[in-house]
């Protein structure tokens, strides 16, 4: 992969949590970051702090809701306008939703957010990302639930930690057939667990208590992201810095196509 300074990393959900952390990490290692949010007062701020607590001048901030499709797809015509290549994208952007909503596109809006979106932009950005050698990051949880299959949009019985396990473990079943995709070219793809119950407002939000910190959480999610220890590394899953296994329906063949067929469908991608 060409030097850390020389790279362009998208990080998506970049402007609270987990992804403000890895952005900073890598801004402070002189990359170029793309620093994704859908909320233009607080992407600017990100910027701006993370700018002066670095001193890179090379961040740029894209915005886009990823419950909407439409939007995922102008941010990836914005960015493939923009660059000549992606040497890796993070996806990281993610919600716990206490009540079913539905997105602007008809999906379960946990399920869109959180993998259906970033399943579209890894797709519409690929011929960015197979400038490479490049990385593609999918950070999904220890939270993992099988996909019913007969009910992938929850309609019949809707939970939030259900909703967020399932887009979780879609996550993973991603990365998965992503790595099998693109076994031929310089692109790797991988999974991760950051860590367990970060201290972050959506944790605090949902859960009211915190285990471990998002410094712990960054250093796992930076390791899969710039690591050279990593380089050819693909289509495995990781609990912070340990190489583990999924849910067994990650490694179930016949549900990745069905996943697959499900995401091209809701996707439009036909």
């Amino acid at each position: 992969m060409r030097s850390i300074e020389e790279q362009n990393i998208l990080v998506t959900g970049a402007t609270d949590g987990l992804g403000r952390w890895v952005a900073r990490d890598l801004a402070a290692r002189g990359t170029t970051v793309l620093l994704h949010g859908r909320d233009a007062g607080r992407a600017e701020a990100a910027v701006r702090e993370i700018s002066r607590e670095t001193g890179n001048d090379k961040l740029r901030y894209h915005l886009a809701d990823f419950s909407s499709l439409r939007e995922v797809r102008r941010l990836a015509e914005e960015v493939s306008s923009g660059y000549d290549q992606l040497d890796v994208l993070v996806n990281n952007a993610g919600v716990i939703l206490p009540e079913r909503e539905e997105s602007e596109d008809g999906v379960e809006k946990t399920f869109a957010v959180n993998y259906l979106s970033h399943f579209l932009l890894a797709r519409l950005l690929s011929p960015l990302l197979l400038q490479g050698p490049a990385r593609i990051v999918n950070v999904a949880s220890a939270a993992q639930s099988p996909i019913d299959f007969d009910d992938p949009m929850l309609e019949k019985a809707y939970d939030p930690m259900r909703a967020y396990a399932q887009s979780k473990l879609a996550m993973v079943m991603h990365a998965f057939d992503l790595a099998r995709q693109l076994k031929d070219s310089n692109v790797t793809a991988n999974a991760l667990h950051p860590a367990s119950l970060m201290d972050t407002k959506m944790v605090r939000q949902t859960f009211g208590y915190t285990r471990s910190t998002v410094r712990e959480g960054m250093e796992a999610t930076v390791r899969l992201t710039a690591s050279t220890e990593l380089e050819g590394v693909t289509g495995r899953y990781f609990d912070g810095k340990r190489e583990t296994r999924a849910n067994q329906q990650a490694y179930d063949e016949e549900a990745r196509e069905r996943l697959e067929r499900l995401s091209i469908g809701l996707a439009d991608l036909h």
